[in-house]
This record gives C-alpha cells, sequence and structure tokens, in this order.
C-alpha cells in the first residue's frame, strides 16, 4: 500500500512514517471529490496497518497546505440536488474523520495557507507545525455557506467562543493569532518547519505506539464521559496497559535502565 499511486495525493511510508501530501499545487491543492476519496482510502490503509505506522504526516505540495474546496468543483455544486449536496458533503466528513480517528499520531505540516476545509484538516491533526508565513480562514459565510463538516474539529480545537469571531467575520488569520486561539500547536520560520516536525517524530516514536494510540482513545472517551463514569474505565484502561506486552516491556526498560524496544 505504501506504493501505492493516487490520483490527486502523495503516500509514501518509510520507517514507519507514513507521509500524505495533498499534491494538487497548482490549484493550491484545494480539494475535489477525488482528492477526498484518495484521503479516505490512505487513511483507511494507514488505520489498517496498526502499529506498522508509528506517525503520520499531513502536508500540502507546494506553497499552500490547502484551499479548501477546488472552485471547479464548487460550480458543479451550484446546480446539484440536496441529495447530491449530502453525498459530496458526506465525503468531507468522512476525510475529516479518517485523519481524526486514526489510532497513530497525527501531525499537520501546515507549509502555507489554509483556508476553509484546509483548517478542517489542521485542526483534525493532532499536533500542527505551521510555518509563521502560512494563513488561516474560515470564509464560508463570505459565499454564503457555513463550515459544516469541519465544524466539530475546529471548534474542539478553539472553543466556541473564538469560533463566534472566526466563523461569523471570516477573517484571515496570521499563524500567530491561529497559534494564540490553539488552532495549531507551534509556529516556527518556514527553514525550521521539517526540523520541527522530525523533532517532534522523534519524539513521538521513543513512546510506546500502543500506548499512543490507548491515549487517543482514552482521550475521546473520558472528554464525554461524567466523572462517575470515568473513574472505572480509567482504572480498567491503566490495569490492562500494566499487563500488556508492552507495557512490561516499558516497565522493565525503565527498571532496567535501558531503551524498550519499540525505540531501539
Amino acid at each position: 500500500m505504501g506504493d501505492k499511486k493516487f490520483e490527486t495525493i502523495l503516500f509514501d511510508i518509510t520507517d514507519g512514517i507514513a507521509r500524505v501530501t495533498l499534491n494538487r499545487p497548482d490549484v493550491h491543492n484545494a480539494f475535489n471529490g477525488q482528492m477526498l476519496a484518495d484521503l479516505i482510502e490512505a487513511f483507511g490503509a494507514i488505520s489498517d496497518m496498526g502499529t506498522d505506522v508509528r506517525v503520520v504526516v499531513l502536508t500540502g505540495e507546494g506553497k499552500s497546505f490547502c484551499a479548501g474546496a477546488d472552485l471547479l468543483w464548487m460550480k458543479e455544486m451550484v446546480n446539484y440536488s440536496y441529495e447530491e449536496n449530502v453525498k459530496d458533503s458526506t465525503l468531507i466528513a468522512d476525510a475529516m474523520h479518517g485523519l481524526y480517528n486514526l489510532p497513530q499520531p497525527t501531525i499537520a505540516r501546515v507549509n502555507g495557507s489554509a483556508i476553509g476545509g484546509g483548517m478542517g484538516l489542521v485542526t483534525a491533526s493532532d499536533i500542527a507545525i505551521a510555518a509563521d508565513t502560512a494563513k488561516f480562514s474560515l470564509s464560508e459565510v463570505k459565499l454564503g455557506l457555513v463550515p459544516g463538516c469541519i465544524s466539530p474539529y475546529v471548534i474542539m480545537r478553539a472553543g466556541p467562543a473564538a469560533c463566534r469571531e472566526f466563523f461569523l467575520t471570516g477573517e484571515r488569520l496570521t499563524a500567530e493569532k491561529a497559534h494564540r486561539h490553539n488552532l495549531v500547536n507551534y509556529v516556527v520560520s518556514p527553514e525550521e518547519l521539517d526540523d520541527t516536525v522530525d523533532e517532534l517524530i522523534g519524539r513521538l516514536k521513543s513512546s510506546g505506539p500502543e500506548a499512543l494510540a490507548v491515549c487517543k482513545e482514552l482521550i475521546h472517551n473520558v472528554h464525554e464521559m461524567e466523572l462517575d463514569e470515568a473513574i472505572p474505565y480509567t482504572v480498567e484502561v491503566i490495569a490492562k496497559m500494566r499487563i500488556s506486552a508492552e507495557g512490561q516491556e516499558g516497565m522493565h526498560a525503565f527498571l532496567e535502565k535501558r531503551k524498550p524496544k519499540w525505540s531501539e
């Protein structure tokens, strides 16, 4: 699967790192139905690989990360029926959820502008590292539309108060403002982008791959639980991890003052 050729994305797996690159630089990596289908297939394949993939990096080819929906695709939508719009919107929702739901840690390498749906891909990733030249916008209201399918991920990141401003004004955000509102985790110069991503990959690969997957599941589940429900759930989770092969290896490695097998 790592050698599969897609029409609109580049897909590579090397040394346990899956790199998914939006590859329509001539239109600033704007997505259409084909790109969304390619992303859904790629994310599904990565998910199925489990711990054979340690980290996922999502980025854009060229100067932009993702400019949102493609203009030619939008021209087709103008005459769509309600049912056709539901079908296309479901593609967007499935691509975002496929990224968000990956068991592996995901990094958005935001090399340039992330507009509309591009911000959905950024916020559906676990950790976003942006070049300080990147721009961000949720400008759907300027077209009489709304950031529907991406809104769960943007709101989880920035919170309702900030989203009231960003959704309603459609303003163009600097990387620094996006960082202040938790839309991205780090802002660095374009020259530092790759080194920062690589440093983060190293940190993630030093941790237990199964533990990372369970951490993502833990965050999702506990966030939606009442405390009385969360307490027995979390007790069960840590008890299972302690007796797992990975947990046993990690604790023995720590006590024996050596590196665990997954980081060798």
